[in-house]
C-alpha cells in the first residue's frame, strides 16, 4: 500500500475514533447517576422533629441541589412521640407520605381523619387548598418519607386517601400511587401527575426495572443495601438516574426502596 493509502486508512481511523469519542461524551452527558448519601443530606433538628432533606426545603438551601421536577421535595423525617405538625395549609401539590416505622394521625379541614401505620401510604392532593395536621400520637418514634410532586392540573378539589400495603413477595415491584394512564382503572392511589410512586422489594440478587422513553427516576432506600454497577447504595441514601431504559438493582441483603418514575419534559 502506498503512502496515500496509509494516510487514507489513518484518516479513516482517526475519524472513527473521534466519532466514538463524541458518542461516549454525549452518552455521559445524557446518562447521569447522582448519589445523595444520607449523612450528606441537608439536616435540621428541631428537637421534636429531625428532618433530612434530599432537596432544598424550608430554611435549608444548597445552590448545588436542584429539584428533579416534577419531584420537588423528599424529606426523611423522624418524629418524636406525642408531637407533630399542627394545622397548616398547602395548595396545588401532590403530597405522598410513606410510613417506615410507627404511625401518624392525619386530620384536615374537609372532614378527613385517620391513622396510617408502618407499611402504609397516604396521598393528599392539596389542589385549591387544604389545611391539615399530622401528629405522632404513639409512644415510639415515627420514621417517614414525605414526597411532594407538582401536579399537572391546578386548583382541583382537594382530597385525602390512604391504603394499607399488604406484604408482597420478597422480590416485587408494586405501584403505590400514580397518575399514569395505564393505571387509570386500577385501585392504585391517584395523583394528578404523569408519575408513579413505586415500592421495590428484593433480597440478594439482581432485579431489573425498565424505564419508558423520556422518563427519569429518583429513589431512596427505606432499608437494606444494593449496588448500581460499582456504586454502593445504603439505607436512606437517595439516587437520581436519567438517560437509561433500564436499571439493574444488585441487592446485597433484604432491601426495600421507594422510587418515583416521572416524565423528563415537565
Amino acid at each position: 500500500m502506498g503512502a496515500g493509502g496509509r494516510r487514507f486508512v489513518s484518516c479513516h481511523l482517526d475519524l472513527r475514533l473521534e466519532s466514538l469519542f463524541i458518542e461516549a461524551f454525549l452518552f455521559l452527558i445524557y446518562y447521569m447517576l447522582t448519589h445523595f448519601k444520607f449523612k450528606e443530606l441537608g439536616n435540621h433538628n428541631y428537637g421534636w422533629l429531625n428532618a433530612r432533606y434530599h432537596f432544598n426545603f424550608a430554611n435549608y438551601y444548597n445552590p448545588k441541589i436542584k429539584p428533579k421536577k416534577p419531584l420537588v421535595v423528599w424529606n426523611d423525617d423522624t418524629i418524636k412521640p406525642k408531637t407533630g405538625f399542627p394545622m397548616h395549609s398547602h395548595q396545588n401539590m401532590e403530597i405522598i407520605t410513606y410510613i417506615r416505622q410507627g404511625s401518624i394521625t392525619h386530620k384536615d379541614n374537609i372532614g378527613n381523619s385517620g391513622e396510617i401505620k408502618s407499611g402504609q401510604i397516604q396521598v393528599m392532593s392539596a389542589g385549591s387548598g387544604i389545611t391539615h395536621s399530622e401528629y405522632n400520637l404513639s409512644n415510639e418514634e415515627t420514621l417517614l418519607f414525605q414526597i411532594w410532586i407538582e401536579p399537572n392540573q391546578l386548583d382541583i378539589k382537594p382530597r385525602w386517601k390512604n391504603i394499607d400495603l399488604k406484604n408482597e413477595s420478597e422480590e416485587s415491584i408494586k405501584v403505590l400511587a400514580s397518575g399514569e394512564k395505564k393505571y387509570k382503572n386500577s385501585d392504585i392511589l391517584k395523583i394528578y401527575q404523569d408519575a408513579s410512586v413505586i415500592r421495590i422489594n428484593g433480597s440478594q440478587g439482581l432485579l431489573n426495572y425498565k424505564l419508558s422513553k423520556n422518563r427519569h427516576v429518583y429513589f431512596v432506600l427505606s432499608k437494606g443495601r444494593l449496588f448500581l454497577d460499582k456504586t454502593e447504595i445504603n439505607e436512606r441514601d437517595g439516587v437520581y438516574i436519567n438517560g437509561l431504559n433500564e436499571i439493574n438493582f444488585d441487592f446485597k441483603k433484604t432491601t426495600e426502596l421507594i422510587l418515583v418514575d416521572m416524565p423528563i419534559n415537565n
